[in-house]
């Protein structure tokens, strides 16, 4: 496990192409959610043990598997975007406003079910582009979903660029979860979606948390979720940012002084496995969170069978942050037994 403490607290990275922070408009999400059927609150469970293995008073996990039917957090991204472009529309039938249009992406897992899922919802084409490393179990879901899969790139990066590229040659739209420069306002409102998960956390936790631990790949996630802690907390809690040490994207930039683009092998966490920060993410991490870890391979796959005997099975992404409070030095973290720490189980096993 590597720590590094943020130097911007508070007033961020200023150097990144004019990229806005993160929304934190919790409550035009819960508007527009209040409409769909599939949508419910999921659940936040207590975890004793595992607030006894990490020496900290209380563990209060927000477990994601549920969401919508989809399995992660994800859900409420591109599904969202998509939600708010057909209301834009002005269509009596939803399930039509969106017919003609193709929403194109890449996707290292859960983000390209989102697209298909709100594609197929209001009537709209997905193509999904999944690099070599993707497993086939995983296209053969997005298949499900009524999405055209295409096999490009040998890594995330790469299907990214090349789903850009056919964007723009075809005029289907770019629906990234992460952001760069000249592209912002998608990702943004994706984002947005995701404080729907941050504000029932906060809404259920039995007390304010002291440590809120976000597990980050390009860092939609943990930017949100950062944002809406400091809004409605202040600098009260602590919140930590968790990467694979093999995808260090948010961490670099941070000890860079600004947006580095990083390399490494492949890892276990392969949703969390992106070498490069969204922009929109780095802005608000970079101001609102207190320190960044790099956890191991070995570090992520330890928290998996304690994680699991609380009835909280996930894969090595989805307990990311649970895996940073277990490996954390817990001295250089402030934990202890008045700890009170939120984290967030954001998938269920691969």
């Amino acid at each position: 496990m590597q720590h590094l403490s943020n130097p911007f607290r508070g007033q961020g990275l200023t150097n990144l192409s004019g990229a806005p922070a993160p929304s934190t408009d919790a409550d035009a999400v819960a508007k527009l959610l209040a409409q769909c059927p599939a949508h419910a609150t999921t659940p936040l469970t207590c975890a004793p043990d595992l607030a006894t293995r990490a020496g900290v008073g209380a563990l209060w996990v927000k477990d994601e598997r549920g969401r919508m039917g989809l399995g992660s957090f994800k859900a409420l991204g591109a599904a969202y975007v998509i939600a708010c472009d057909a209301v834009a529309m002005g269509a009596e039938d939803l399930s039509t406003a969106l017919a003609g249009r193709t929403y194109i992406t890449a996707s290292a897992g859960n983000h390209g079910m989102s697209v298909a899922a709100g594609a197929r919802i209001f009537g709209a084409r997905a193509i999904v582009h999944i690099a070599e490393t993707v497993p086939e179990s995983f296209a053969e879901r997005l298949r499900d979903k009524g999405a055209e899969v295409v096999r490009a790139g040998a890594e995330y990066e790469a299907s990214m660029a090349l789903a850009a590229e056919s964007a723009e040659t075809n005029g289907h739209i770019l629906l990234s979860d992460s952001s760069w420069p000249g592209y912002m306002d998608r990702p943004h409102r994706l984002m947005e979606g995701y404080l729907q998960m941050a504000a029932e956390a906060l809404d259920d936790c039995p007390e304010p948390p002291t440590h809120v631990f976000l597990q980050a790949g390009v860092g939609g996630l943990a930017g949100a979720v950062a944002a809406l802690v400091r809004k409605r907390l202040g600098d009260g809690p602590r919140v930590v940012v968790v990467e694979p040490d093999a995808a260090p994207a948010i961490f670099n930039s941070i000890k860079a002084g600004g947006f580095v683009t990083t390399t490494g092998p492949v890892s276990a966490m392969g949703r969390l496995d992106c070498k490069e920060a969204s922009l929109i993410a780095l802005t608000g991490l970079s101001r609102d969170a207190d320190d960044f870890l790099l956890i191991t391979e070995e570090e992520a796959a330890d928290a998996l069978a304690p994680m699991a005997a609380e009835g909280l099975e996930g894969s090595e992404s989805g307990v990311a942050g649970v895996a940073g409070v277990l490996a954390a030095d817990a001295v250089s973290l402030g934990l202890g037994p008045e700890s009170r720490v939120l984290c967030f189980l954001s998938e269920g096993p691969a």
